[in-house]
């Protein structure tokens, strides 16, 4: 009996995935494009001299919160006008949000490479020269 129960089980798994053989195809396929965008950009990087504080850059934007268009009134005439929102600081124009949020993305890059040095010497201390 558990014999038929086991066969039961393996041909019911076997028509689940016949049944989502389309979503499981599509998720492999977007896996590959991005694993093979991802060497593509490796190899690429190999011949740029930037390659490095392009990532540090990328890196450092991800830490950074997005420039949200946020509708309030006017303080002297109570209209709706759009106002731009930027850790918690509301900017009239995008250009100044954007502006506030590079200049945060550029803040953050430029500690990193401050305390590389130190985490260099630091990860150095554990080998033998």
């Amino acid at each position: 009996m558990s014999d038929v129960i086991g066969m039961a089980a393996i041909i019911f798994a076997a028509l689940l995935i016949y049944r989502f053989r389309a979503r499981i195809t599509g998720a492999l396929d977007r896996f590959d494009d991005r694993m093979t965008a991802r060497r593509r950009e490796e190899m690429a990087d190999r011949l740029d001299q930037l390659a490095h504080y392009k990532h540090t850059l990328r890196l450092a934007e991800e830490q950074v919160e997005t420039v949200e268009a946020i509708t309030v009134p006017d303080e002297r005439t109570a209209q709706p006008v759009t106002r731009y929102l930027f850790e918690g600081e509301q900017f009239a124009t995008r250009e100044e949000a954007d502006e506030a949020r590079t200049g945060k993305i550029r803040a953050i890059a430029r500690g990193f490479y401050q305390d590389l040095p130190r985490a260099l010497t630091e990860r150095r201390k554990g080998k033998l020269n």
